[in-house]
């Protein structure tokens, strides 16, 4: 049996002869199954490559953090007065004052009555003053006050890692 093609029809590979898109019959059954591969192949390229620039965070952003003078580190439960004052600095992660920020407190495995903050001011210095309100379960020896800085709302600073700690122990 013969086939209905010309000559020119049964010719294959780069040695086609150019023919016109209006006389071509093949069909094109391949075409959407390669375009969805295609499609699916490039989401997931683009998933992996956002997932990868997701860790470096915004340009531009600076971490700040607390840093305790180095004789407060500690205090005592219940203590008032001087003893009960810690002093603290606000930074950022080249060592450099960072003013107008604002030093919360927190109880964490120490007990604290409320939330205690304190803005620093020009010098980047801030004086907490826990004035008793400081104490330890009767179980415990030694606990925790935690430090989280919210930075001036004009600035580039964050605040993502975790800042240093107060003790609170029980003499």
């Amino acid at each position: 049996m013969g086939s209905n093609r010309t000559d020119s029809d049964s010719r294959d590979g780069p040695h086609r002869s150019p023919t016109s898109f209006a006389r071509d019959d093949r069909a094109i059954e391949g075409l959407p199954i390669r375009l969805v591969i295609a499609l699916v192949v490039g989401v997931a390229a683009l998933a992996i490559m956002l997932n990868m620039l997701g860790g470096i965070g915004s340009v531009g952003d600076t971490e700040v953090t607390v840093k305790i003078a180095d004789d407060d580190q500690v205090i005592e439960a219940d203590a008032t007065g001087s003893d009960a004052k810690v002093d603290v600095y606000a930074i950022d992660e080249n060592g450099n004052n960072v003013s107008d920020a604002t030093i919360v407190a927190t109880a964490d495995s120490a007990q604290l009555d409320g939330v205690l903050d304190e803005s620093t001011g020009d010098d980047n210095h801030a004086q907490l003053d826990f004035g008793g309100d400081q104490s330890l379960r009767a179980d415990q020896d030694m606990g925790s006050i935690q430090l989280e800085v919210i930075p001036p709302s004009d600035s580039n600073y964050i605040d993502e890692q975790p800042n240093p700690t107060i003790r609170v122990v029980s003499r």
